[in-house]
Formats: structure tokens, C-alpha cells, sequence
């Protein structure tokens, strides 16, 4: 009897020891799960605001060579694919900045994230292309405006009926005027013309070719594709716009009057359309920090000794895509 009371004591013993393990096991376990999801939230979180910041500090960089170019003594006035920002920074190791700037070989002292970050950016002459705002004229669609997109969309192949639409669109947009509920929102880029209904294939067709500035623009004959030059000058053929881009490749046109030069009718290329000068540029920065990739673009306004930001948007940070960033 003292014997079967003996195993079920040593038994119960043996069954409380093992509960008193799981337990133990079981709350390690659970606060070494939390210490982990909360080293993942803040290394995150530092990923996030680390990217923030240097793309901040790569869009001020931009700022800078546009207001130095702005300020270029002896220069003509013109904007052109020649000058420094014309060129694009290719992705780089940020570190390698840090060392430049401190003229030494390496960054002995370079931190982990600052070695694994990659930065690339570009900066691109907004009004090298054709500006839909342009379709606003006062109170009703601008007629040139209105051929220019014709022609586009013809190239590209799309409906009239989506121009059509833009065109409906914009005035309404731009002057505000009528109800508000029934008043169309205006985007601030031409990647956001989904609002109005426009397919995203008509979007990402358009994109190249055309952008949304806040008030009317001229295309410039120096920075401009030779399509958004033929579809930009009514009577222009391919051939002349083509002669124009070849040209300026050699020389940047210093006038509208020089260009107007070398088509075959020379009334075709005037000021009222058409500029050799500035004043939209579009900054886009790109930084690949740990296997996370986060793109931020901006459209910045230049006048002579003045650069400001006029909006900026950022996506977001994208887990697994540095393998394939860096192909």
C-alpha cells in the first residue's frame, strides 16, 4: 500500500515538474518572441528615419546645384542637357560621399547602415515635356494646347476620347468655380490623372511624354524629347524635330530663334510655345539601406538665386527587393 502511494506521489511530482517546464519554457519563449518583434519594430523605425533624412539631405544637394546653376556667372541664361544637373548620379555606396568629402580613401568609422546604403538620383527638366496645364486656358480649353495633345495621343495611340476628358477636366479643375462636391480634385502630378478615370495603361503610356505644373509652361527646345517637340509646334514634322535634337547635342540652342533656324518653316518654333530656359524640375533620389528600397521624388521651382520645394512624396519601405535593385 505505502508502495503504490509512493509512485503516485513520485508520479505527481514528475507530472508537476513537467507542467512547471512547459510554463517556464512557454514564458521564455513568449518574451523572447517580444524582444525580437520589438528589435524588429525599432530597427525598422531607424531604417525608416535614417532613409528620411538622407534622402532629405540628397534632395538639398539638388537644391544646391540648381541654385548654383541659377547663379553661374557668364553663363546664357539657358537650361540644357550639358550643364550639372543634367547628370544622373548612378547608385552609388553612400559611403563613398562621406570619404570624398573628407578626402580620404574610406570612412574607417563608417557605421553598418551607412556601408550597406546605396543612393542614386536623378534631376529632369520638367518643361522638357508637354504640361497638361497648358489645357487651361481662360474659361475654356486652350486650342493650341489642345492640338499639341492631339498629336500625342495619336502617337501613342489613345483614345481621343481620354484627351477629350483631360481637356473637360482641367479647366474646371484650375478655376474652381461652380459646386465644390461636383468641382474635379487637381492632382499634382501627371502619375495621379487616374482621379479624372484615365486607365492606368493611358498613365504609364503619358508619363514620358507630359507632366502637371502649377501654372502654364513653354516647352524648352533644349531639353525636350523629339517627340514632345514634333507633337509640341503645329506643322512639325519628325525629321525637323529629330535635326533639333541632333543639333543641340553639339551647340544648346542660346535663343528660340536659333532653333526656329533649322526647320523648314521657321514660324513654327516661337516663343509663345517654346523657351530655352527653366523654371520646373522634378528631383528623384532613390536608397537601397539593408535590403529595403524607399524612392522619394519632388518637383522643385528655380529662379535666379532661389530654389524651393514645391511638394515631395516618398514611397514606402519595401522588405526583400535590394536583391533585385541592385541587378
Amino acid at each position: 500500500m505505502r508502495r503504490m502511494q509512493r509512485a503516485s506521489q513520485a508520479g505527481a511530482a514528475l507530472l508537476a515538474a513537467m507542467l512547471t517546464v512547459t510554463l517556464v519554457a512557454t514564458f521564455a519563449a513568449a518574451a523572447m518572441w517580444q524582444q525580437w518583434r520589438a528589435i524588429e519594430v525599432e530597427t525598422a523605425e531607424r531604417a525608416r528615419i535614417q532613409s528620411a533624412w538622407i534622402l532629405i539631405g540628397a534632395l538639398d544637394w539638388s537644391r544646391l546645384i540648381l541654385r548654383e546653376d541659377s547663379l553661374a556667372r557668364g553663363g546664357d541664361g539657358t537650361d540644357n542637357m550639358s550643364e550639372p544637373w543634367a547628370v544622373p548620379l548612378e547608385e552609388a555606396r553612400l559611403s563613398t560621399f562621406l570619404a570624398a568629402n573628407n578626402n580620404v580613401a574610406q570612412v574607417e568609422d563608417a557605421s553598418t547602415d551607412t556601408a550597406n546604403a546605396f543612393l542614386s538620383g536623378q534631376i529632369t527638366d520638367q518643361q522638357g515635356l508637354l504640361n497638361l496645364r497648358n489645357l487651361a486656358g481662360e474659361q475654356q480649353v486652350d486650342a493650341t494646347a489642345l492640338r499639341q495633345f492631339a498629336r500625342l495621343f495619336d502617337y501613342l495611340g489613345l483614345p481621343r476620347a481620354q484627351l477629350d476628358q483631360l481637356a473637360r477636366q482641367m479647366p474646371r479643375a484650375t478655376t474652381r468655380e461652380g459646386d465644390p462636391a461636383t468641382t474635379p480634385l487637381l492632382p499634382h502630378s501627371a502619375a495621379q490623372l487616374g482621379w479624372w478615370g484615365l486607365p492606368q495603361q493611358s498613365v504609364t503610356a503619358l508619363a514620358p511624354y507630359v507632366t502637371l505644373l502649377p501654372v502654364r509652361t513653354p516647352v524648352n527646345v533644349n531639353t525636350a524629347s523629339a517627340v514632345v517637340l514634333w507633337a509640341s509646334a503645329d506643322g512639325l514634322d519628325m525629321a525637323d524635330a529629330q535635326r533639333l535634337v541632333q543639333r543641340r547635342e553639339v551647340n544648346h540652342f542660346r535663343s528660340v530663334a536659333d532653333a526656329a533656324q533649322l526647320v523648314r518653316e521657321p514660324g513654327r518654333i516661337n516663343s509663345t510655345t517654346h523657351a530655352v530656359a527653366s523654371s520646373y524640375f522634378e528631383v528623384r533620389g532613390r536608397l537601397r539601406l539593408d535590403g529595403a528600397v524607399i524612392e522619394e521624388r519632388s518637383l522643385v521651382f528655380k529662379q535666379r538665386g532661389d530654389v524651393r520645394t514645391l511638394w515631395r512624396e516618398r514611397g514606402g519601405l519595401d522588405r526583400g527587393m535590394g536583391a533585385s535593385a541592385g541587378r
